[in-house]
Order: structure tokens, then sequence, then C-alpha cells
């Protein structure tokens, strides 16, 4: 199964990723950590990518899809995968298009994560203050002004992200603000949905 979680930060991306790593034994690709693997590797993008962030500038849009290029080219990439938090932008998300095409393969379902920003922000303000009256340290993420530039950020940039895979009639829109335990279960039908239209398709293909 490969999927791609879109929805705006706080919305619980990360928290689903996990758990469909552990559900469904297929791994979780996120730029940072793919970033962090190749330039650990010392790849050759790996390696244009330090020399880029060692002078103090931003990775570009063609060495993060050539991140991405290669570690789908990774055995534990063929059985599936969930993308979390990439693509950003539409270019990015038609240059995975053509990445995912070298490859084979094609994305099965773009889950949206839908949100009230209102309370998206209570819901990370909560988080932040349980945090610090718990005596842990609050993630720089957390705090209010840095979380509402980062939704900002979402709206600018990311939310023609999910109008671009409607068209291409991949959404599979859930509702973000839900319990931890109704995202997943509604995660879970969509993927055996999924499963079942692979399953069909594919019958149909044998019986040709």
């Amino acid at each position: 199964m490969r999927l791609i979680l879109l929805g705006p930060p706080g919305a619980g991306k990360g928290t689903q990723a996990v758990r469909l790593v552990q559900k469904y034994g297929i791994p979780q690709l996120s730029t940072g950590d793919m970033l962090r693997e190749a330039v650990a590797a010392q790849t050759e993008i790996g390696r244009r990518a330090q020399a880029v962030m060692d002078a103090g500038q931003l990775v570009s849009d063609e060495i993060v899809i050539g991140i991405v290029r290669d570690r789908l080219a990774q055995a534990d990439a063929a059985s599936g995968f969930v993308l979390d938090g990439f693509p950003r932008t539409v270019a990015q998300a038609e240059a995975l298009d053509g990445v995912l095409t070298d490859h084979g393969f094609t994305i099965d379902a773009v889950i949206e994560f839908q949100v009230d920003e209102e309370k998206l922000v209570s819901r990370i303000e909560k988080r932040a203050a349980d945090t610090a009256q718990a005596g842990l340290p609050v993630r720089k993420d957390d705090t209010p002004d840095v979380f509402k530039r980062r939704l900002k950020e979402f709206r600018q940039q990311t939310a023609a992200v999910g109008p671009y895979y409607r068209d291409a009639g991949l959404i599979r829109p859930i509702d973000g603000m839900a319990s931890i335990s109704e995202v997943s279960a509604a995660i879970d039908a969509i993927m055996a949905e999924c499963a079942d239209r692979k399953e069909t398709t594919s019958a149909a293909v044998a019986g040709r």
C-alpha cells in the first residue's frame, strides 16, 4: 500500500504514520529523515544536500526529489510506504509523479486530514501547557507563534496539493479533529477499500 498523508501541522499525521508502520509493516518516509539518512550515508545526492546546508541555504526541490527517488529505490519501499509531509507544493507533487512512474509505482490514496484551525491551535496550546506542567521541554513547533506561522505556510504552499490530488481521484478525507482511535479506524477503512479495489482490479486483469 502506497499512501500520502496530507494535512496541516498538528493534525496527527505523525501519530498515524507510526501506527501504519507498526500495523502494516511499511516504512514511513519523511523528508527530514530521508535527508539525514542521505547525508549520513554520503550518497551523491546526500553530499549535495550537505554542501547546501553547510552554506546556510535551503535544500532545493531538485535535491529533495533526488533524495526521494533514491529512497524509493530501496528494497523496503517495494511493497509500500507512507509519505508523511511530502509533497509540500504542487511542483513537488508533479515531480513525485515522475519519480513514481520511473519506479513503476502508483499512489493508492492521499489521506487528507481535515481540521478546524482554531480548534487545532487550541489543541496545540493545551499540549504545550500539559507538557510544561509535566516538567518536560516544550517542542519549539508547539509554541503558539511558531505553530501559527507553520499553519500560515501550509495555507500558502501546501493547501493547493489537496485539489491537485482531488483532481486525480486520490483524495480520501478524514476528520482530523476526531479522537486518535476514530482517526485510526477511518484510515483502516480506507486501507481496506484500497486493498479491495486492487484485488478486484487484479482479478479483472487475470480474467482477460
